[in-house]
């Protein structure tokens, strides 16, 4: 395969892609997994113990030492605020972990660009799939402390998965875009951190949007995280249905942002080479 050949960018060429490289992008996710938990002791056990770890520490810090209220009305136990705390904790971690990766992507798989044919589109697809698993993981630690401490589990925990589709559907487009600036502007990889940090802080994680004053809400609600959380804690948390409508637009735009971040990276990857 000639790298500096022009490669396809329509959507019919992406779903292609996907389907024909599903078992190697499963196969390259296994390994992306069992990789980063590989010669400790624990093993795939961090995988649990991390956000264990992580919902302890946070709990402590706002609803113990700052004394932060969720502001629902009511007991604000210290165990609701957890709970809802890791909703917010569990979206954000999913997003940044595949952003603050990206950049580097290529970077650190030049092998691939230079000497095999290898269908580099898949490398943002395979870190989503290692990120999602860890969600995954994450999940399964929020019910079961959400039923332990409440004695029951919503039915409608069941729309989780279409909640979170648009924002994997956004951070994959958004990944494409990243791994191929990436490659040209190596400050990329120094700021995204910067940028995902500031996004969890202007997110509805550790206060309601309802604790803001009218004028400052617009400002969150650009946050592309928001809406998720706010949807993620309706169907997990509080047992509501979810805003049908809101989702359809929010996939529909996630939808528009991955086939632009496809496309963007298939016409700048022929020079990867080059500048690598």
């Amino acid at each position: 395969m000639n790298p500096h050949a022009a490669q396809p960018t329509s959507l019919g060429s992406l779903v292609k892609s996907l389907l024909i490289h599903r078992q190697l992008i499963l196969q390259m996710t296994k390994r992306e997994v069992i990789g980063r938990y590989k010669g400790s002791f624990l093993g795939l056990i961090w995988s649990f113990v991390n956000p264990v770890l992580m919902l302890t520490v946070y709990t402590f810090v706002f609803a113990v030492v700052f004394k932060a209220k969720w502001g629902i009305g009511g007991e604000d136990s210290k165990t609701q605020f957890a709970v809802v705390l890791f909703v917010g904790l569990i979206v954000h971690a999913l997003f940044a972990e595949v952003l603050n990766r990206a950049p580097g992507l290529i970077l650190a798989n030049t092998n691939y660009v230079k000497k095999v044919v290898f269908p580099l589109e898949i490398l943002p697809v395979i870190t989503l799939g290692a990120a999602l698993f860890h969600s995954f993981i994450s999940l399964v630690v929020l019910l079961s402390a959400f039923t332990l401490f409440n004695g029951f589990m919503h039915w409608t925990v069941v729309f989780i998965p279409l909640i979170l589709l648009p924002l994997v559907i956004l951070t994959l487009g958004l990944a494409w875009i990243l791994a191929s600036l990436g490659v040209f502007l190596r400050d990329v990889g120094q700021t995204i951190g910067i940028i995902t940090m500031a996004m969890m802080f202007l997110a509805p994680i550790f206060f309601p949007v309802t604790a803001l004053p009218e004028e400052l809400r617009p400002l969150i609600m650009v946050n592309p995280l928001t809406f998720i959380i706010v949807q993620a804690r309706e169907v997990l948390i509080w047992g509501h249905t979810p805003n049908w409508a809101g989702l359809g637009i929010y996939t529909a735009a996630a939808s528009a942002v991955a086939w632009a971040g496809y496309a963007w990276f298939q016409k700048t990857r022929k020079g990867f080479a080059d500048v690598l």
